[in-house]
């Protein structure tokens, strides 16, 4: 059954289409399963009904016409439960309903399972037979595994396009990601690709056959070229049998082989990178499915074929790619460099398949202003070049071939968001009071030069945390002293007087190093933050000095320590800034001793705000990492991207302790994660005491709007309210429809839309 399994999965990939997908699923499994007939209902959520779209064994006649509502028969009822039915006598059920174009009243034993892809039903997979029997535990395993691959294939329709031209109706696919940069925006999708990964090749259409055909032969005859004089190469030193392989990879290469086939793909519309993409992969399947060992691992030697080719493709092609006017640029990585080769003014929104918040390109994407999401592993990226993409980087969803409907109401909320933020510049200079003269400072989160300039132009009254790890990423080596000193000093003095909060180097998780490699199995929980720092000393006394230096003259220099767990971890930090301190003062720099910090992001830090702070300056809270934590949700994983959220109970109710406990010690508490950037979570935060707010300059006016709009009083009913509740949805809906009330509902952007404010 596993083979079979996975002969079937590979042809169903193969397939060009999902009709042609669904006909290779009912004969295959027809066939693996020995039985009489097998079947597939799709479910079309607008309609709330199926419709029987592929079956061997029952009237084919019936295919597109067979429906079924929602709950109806045994198929609406699979659906319903969510879990196969497995009946010995599928009448005898009482929701069983006799479909007369089917022709299916000869068949007696019935075992339906549903498609299911991120908890929406897409589908039934059913399988009958004439003698009255239940189908096995082998048999459903089997189904159930099939119908878990079917769903992929399924989303991926829905996401090109293909789905509609089977059911006559267009369906809007949505893929859930992470929030890399917030806001809105609509575009036409532009698919790039790292150099020579075939497997991140997109499909294209192809608009000069003849260049790409020149360009194909070009790349075809350099790889000859390569692989003829490493076989000469190495003729006296390999045995023959090996020898022998150049040749046959010669052969391959051939214009009457893999270069026929690759260029009549290249004339039927595909450019060349794809064209080459498909054809290797279909000879990589080939090669796959054989039985022989010796012939399954000439794959690998077929897909390092085919990098060759598309490397010097890609070395011959210098024709630029065409940016429309409104760009989504997506990637199955995205890097800042492919950022830098998009015209600014064209880029309205980024898509990477990989990545977190927290990568590189994130965190550019912030500085710039661009809706972004990260970690859309569903999305078939491949088949999305040139199609209308939504991106919504508030909740990180990319929707793919919006209807008429969604469309219009994401336009209207791009303009609104447009006029809205527009609005915003004339509150620039006003400080964030609320109604009730209640003064709360809003600071910035930046890690580039980019943010800096965006901070200061929105009135940001502070650093409440510089990445300092996002230098060490810029560079393929640990940056010196000096080139740390300079890069800190331009923070400092474009803030000048504004305090400054530089968080020591912050890497592991999800943050790597090229030249410091942290390989581990479970990174979030490993080796990170402070533990790396001062299990390296010389890392952590370098960048100390450098800040003291920096700061000369200036005295407006913080230091934050991440991931702390212990007091033990903050006497040990302590002891080497002043030891760093001392070394400075004995260069005779005439350097104050800055406050130092500690942020709260993990739950035994939650427990131990009070003794913490008997031995820092300042706290602050980093809420992404404490809800993750908290919650035991990875938050830059998209499928449990639902479990994730700053308003769980749990979370509310760690905020307030700290705050209360830090306050008890004289302490100053802020809060630097995203939530902070929520103008929903802000009113909160204002309610719990907080002194400082830092967040992204992209978001800073929206929150001094929604403060500067409520009093706190006001605000203090609400947190009361929402604290009794105990269900993360119902606070944040609770928490949207008094804000609405309050007539704050244009900060909420699309999720205002559930209200009528």
């Amino acid at each position: 059954m596993l083979n079979t399994l996975r002969t079937i999965v590979q042809e169903v990939s193969a397939a060009p289409d999902l009709q042609a997908a669904l006909n290779i699923i009912v004969q295959r499994v027809r066939e693996a399963m020995e039985t009489e007939v097998c079947s597939v209902y799709l479910y079309d959520a607008e309609q709330t009904r199926y419709t029987l779209m592929a079956t061997e064994g029952l009237n084919k006649k019936a295919v597109g016409v067979a429906r079924l509502s929602q709950s109806e028969g045994l198929i609406g009822q699979v659906g319903l439960r969510e879990e196969p039915i497995n009946l010995k006598e599928a009448s005898s059920h009482p929701k069983y309903r006799y479909i007369k174009e089917t022709g299916e009243e000869k068949f007696h034993a019935f075992l339906g399972v549903p498609i299911i892809h991120h908890r929406m039903i897409l589908g039934v997979l059913v399988v009958q037979q004439k003698d009255q029997r239940r189908f096995d535990e082998h048999e459903e395993a089997f189904l159930v595994t099939m119908s878990a691959q079917l769903a992929g294939v399924i989303a991926h329709a829905e996401a090109t396009g293909s789905l509609h031209v089977t059911v006559n109706t267009q369906k809007t696919a949505r893929f859930q990601g992470t929030p890399g940069a917030t806001g809105v925006s609509i575009g036409e999708a532009v698919v790039v690709a790292p150099v020579a990964d075939l497997g991140a090749v997109p499909d294209r259409t192809c608009h000069d056959v003849k260049k790409e055909l020149e360009s194909l032969d070009l790349a075809l005859e350099a790889v000859r070229s390569e692989m003829k004089a490493t076989a000469d190469k190495l003729s006296g030193h390999l045995p023959a049998e090996e020898q022998a392989l150049f040749d046959v990879y010669l052969r391959m290469l051939d214009d009457n082989a893999l270069g026929l086939e690759i260029k009549n793909r290249v004339k039927q519309g595909n450019w060349a990178p794809g064209a080459l993409r498909q054809v290797i992969d279909e000879h990589v399947r080939n090669f796959e499915m054989m039985d022989d060992a010796y012939m399954r691992e000439r794959a690998v030697d077929v897909k390092d074929l085919g990098r060759r080719v598309l490397a010097s493709i890609q070395q011959h092609d210098q024709e630029s790619i065409t940016y429309p006017d409104q760009t989504v640029l997506i990637s199955e990585e995205l890097t800042a460099s492919m950022l830098a080769d998009v015209p600014r003014e064209k880029l309205a929104g980024l898509v990477s398949i990989q990545g977190s918040s927290n990568s590189h390109a994130a965190i550019l994407a912030r500085a710039l202003g661009i809706p972004t999401v990260m970690g859309a592993v569903d999305l078939p990226y491949h088949k999305m070049s040139s199609k209308q993409l939504i991106v919504d980087g508030n909740l990180g969803l990319v929707y793919a071939s919006p209807s008429r409907e969604l469309l219009e109401h994401y336009q209207a909320v791009v303009e609104e968001e447009k006029e809205f933020t527009e609005g915003l510049e004339a509150i620039s200079d006003l400080p964030c009071v609320t109604l009730d003269e209640h003064r709360l400072p809003l600071w910035v989160n930046t890690g580039l030069m980019t943010d800096t300039v965006r901070s200061l132009d929105r009135g940001a009254e502070g650093v409440g945390l510089y990445r300092t790890e996002v230098p060490f990423m810029l560079r393929e080596r640990f940056p010196s002293e000096a080139e740390q000193e300079k890069i800190y000093r331009q923070q400092l003095e474009a803030f000048s007087p504004r305090p400054v909060t530089m968080r020591t180097l912050d890497v592991g998780g999800d943050k790597a190093l090229s030249y410091f490699p942290i390989e581990e199995d479970n990174p979030f929980l490993g080796w990170r933050g402070i533990r790396v720092t001062l299990d390296h000393p010389e890392i952590f006394l370098v960048q100390v000095r450098a800040m003291l230096k920096a700061s000369v003259g200036l005295d407006n220099l913080r230091i934050m320590l991440p991931m702390v767990t212990s007091v033990f971890e903050v006497e040990e930090a302590l002891h080497l800034i002043h030891r760093a301190h001392g070394e400075v003062l004995s260069e005779g720099l005439p350097v104050m001793m800055p406050p130092v910090g500690v942020m709260i992001e993990v739950p035994a830090a939650v427990y131990q705000v009070r003794e913490l702070a008997q031995r820092v300056d300042f706290l602050s809270i980093g809420s992404n990492d404490l809800t993750q934590y908290l919650l035991a949700v990875d938050r830059n994983n998209p499928r449990v991207a639902d479990l994730y959220h700053s308003f769980h109970p749990a979370v509310l109710q760690a905020l307030r302790k700290i705050v209360e406990d830090g306050h008890k010690e004289g302490r100053t508490v802020g809060i630097c994660g995203e939530m902070a950037g929520d103008p929903v979570a802000s009113v909160l935060l204002l309610a719990m005491g907080f002194d400082m707010l830092s967040m992204s300059a992209t978001n800073l006016l929206k929150v001094k709007w929604a403060l500067r709009k409520i009093t706190m009083e006001r605000a203090k009913e609400i947190l009361d309210d929402v604290m009794t509740l105990d269900n993360s949805q119902v606070i944040r809906s609770s928490l949207e429809l008094a804000l609405c009330r309050e007539g704050l509902g244009k900060v909420m952007g699309i999720k205002s839309k559930r209200f009528s404010c």
